[in-house]
């Protein structure tokens, strides 16, 4: 059965971080309609908006695309769970919270791959404008009046304090502001958290916008593919997720704009035709538009952790259990600090292993807390803590690619982690690293033992092999729908984010990285939507910042 789902100027696939922008900007002017459509509920879960539900989030079943890498001999044979956000929000709500940019040069890059207008000068006042910034930073870099607020941690540790303190012996300096002038150094992570409560891209964005009468979101809805005739966009199909026969189609009069994340806007270009025309044809899909970059090009940060016991301090390990979590959560209803309201990690340490050059290569992160082997988000018994690991620009690179012509069944997701010989050397280097991190002598009042990979891993095979067995996903994937020039024969949209050879259709997500950021990728993807919008109506913010290149 086929229904009218009505006509539109824009739709919108996604209601995640990129979609709750492009509806809030797309509709600021009052006369032009949108619509958005997204596979996941409403964001009406508590879990959502309580910092620590985190926890109970990466594998719940309605709210998380049930993704999964193909198991290799890299990670042991292992299938590893890549869960990404399904439900208004998308992932902002359901990840660590956590707000970091990256580095000038990521941008530049970006820029001198064939992308004028991305680079770090270009981009910082998006970056800008969507950033309410709530405490101490340098405005020539960080916004004041967005949406958005990004705040310090209200919640203050001694672990924490003597851990970082102890990194000065090593050389590594505090940076006030990773998210100034430079990266590197070690302090407390900025996070998206505020009166104790996570603040989504929905909640920032989306919820506001939905006051205006010509704004729509449909949820509960599965985009089969986006309808094309001759080279141009006409509209979207979808089914509902309750009654997949019924197909519903939106007729669109400006532009389509997939904002669905890295995994899904891949499967929904090549369920519509776009995408490598051989593999294309072997699934009987149509082909539109022969593009062989949709799906390559697939980078994510393989994270990586050492377990330690902790002594003379009982960490979040026991704050979390018995009368001590009854406390917690009384402190948290009153609006103190507590618990919580934390993210999974507290500390970060942006540095360079051995393999680095002029910038840092390795981003450290560190919490008072510490989880069961194997266990998701389960914690210790005893004492613990956790200093984990990623490599900020792995080399290891893989693809999506789809497993059927049935847009219910989860694509082929290979991210070939630790594929390359440099970033298995660098994961060790990381290893040693933070063995190195939690020895030192200012530590020692707090540090215990090793747990996890234990003592007995001593040689760079052993350390390497523990890779392989406990690395996980840092749920920052990248790159399948790749920007570029269409002399680029893996580039999918050009600097203005338009589908090559397609007329009305972009893509304005995570994909669209030709590079990953050296950082948790959410920020940057806030920054890819706030760009689009303003591509899309025709407007171009001003460059606010000098082009000092001494600026980092």
């Amino acid at each position: 059965m086929k229904l009218s789902g009505g006509t539109f100027d824009f739709v919108i696939i996604g209601a995640g971080s990129a979609g709750s922008i492009l509806a809030d900007r797309l509709t600021q002017d009052g006369t032009t309609t949108a619509c958005v459509l997204e596979a996941g509920p409403w964001d009406k879960n508590p879990l959502i908006h309580i910092p620590a539900g985190f926890v109970k989030l990466n594998t719940h079943a309605d709210l998380t695309w049930p993704f999964a890498s193909e198991p290799t001999e890299l990670t042991a044979g292992r299938s590893i769970r890549l869960p990404q956000g399904k439900v208004v929000g998308g992932s902002s709500s359901i990840n660590g919270m956590i707000y970091n940019r990256g580095q000038r040069e990521d941008f530049d890059a970006w820029a001198e791959q064939g992308n004028p207008g991305w680079s770090f000068d270009d981009v910082l006042p998006y970056f800008k404008r969507s950033e309410r910034r709530i405490g101490a930073g340098d405005d020539e870099f960080r916004g004041r009046n967005g949406s958005l607020p990004v705040t310090n941690h209200d919640w203050h540790d001694p672990v924490c304090e003597r851990f970082i303190d102890g990194l000065q012996e090593l050389g590594i300096g505090r940076n006030p502001d990773y998210n100034g002038r430079q990266q590197e150094g070690a302090g407390y992570f900025q996070r998206l958290i505020l009166n104790g409560r996570r603040v989504s891209a929905a909640r920032a964005f989306l919820h506001p916008a939905r006051r205006r009468q010509n704004l729509e979101v449909r949820t509960n809805v599965r985009v089969t593919r986006v309808l094309i005739e001759d080279g141009r966009v006409v509209g979207v199909e979808y089914s509902n997720e309750r009654a997949p026969a019924i197909r519903t189609t939106v007729a669109v009069t400006r532009e389509v704009v997939i904002c669905a994340g890295t995994i899904n806007t891949t499967q929904i270009l090549q369920l519509s035709g776009i995408g490598p025309g051989a593999a294309l044809q072997d699934l009987g899909v149509s082909v539109v538009r022969d593009l062989a970059g949709v799906g390559e090009s697939l980078r994510d940060h393989y994270a990586v952790r050492i377990v330690a016991a902790a002594k003379n301090a009982g960490t979040i390990n026991k704050s979390a259990r018995g009368l001590r979590l009854g406390r917690e959560i009384a402190r948290w209803l009153i609006g103190k600090p507590s618990i919580l309201a934390l993210p999974p990690s507290l500390v970060h340490i942006f540095t360079r292993s051995p393999y680095a050059t002029s910038r840092p290569d390795l981003q450290f992160v560190f919490t008072p807390g510490s989880y069961r082997a194997g266990k998701v988000y389960s914690l210790d018994r005893y004492p613990g803590m956790t200093c984990g690991f990623c490599q900020q620009r792995p080399e290891s690179s893989g693809y999506v690619r789809l497993r059927s012509t049935d847009p219910f069944d989860s694509p082929i997701v290979q991210p070939n982690y630790l594929a390359s010989p440099l970033d298995q050397q660098i994961v060790v280097a990381g290893l040693k690293m933070v063995r190195g991190f939690l020895n030192t002598k200012t530590f020692a009042h707090y540090f215990d033992r090793e747990t996890l990979p234990g003592a007995a891993a001593r040689s760079d095979e052993d350390l390497l092999d523990y890779a392989r067995h406990y690395g996980i996903t840092s749920f920052h994937f990248v790159g399948t729908a790749k920007m570029g020039p269409s002399t680029d024969p893996n580039a999918v949209v050009d600097s203005k984010l338009r589908v090559h050879g397609v007329t009305g259709l972009r893509v304005a997500d995570a994909s669209v990285m030709p590079m990953i950021t050296s950082a948790n990728t959410y920020a940057a993807t806030l920054m890819i939507a706030e760009r689009a919008a303003d591509f899309i109506r025709g407007t171009v913010v001003e460059a606010i910042v000098s082009r000092s290149p001494s600026a980092t």
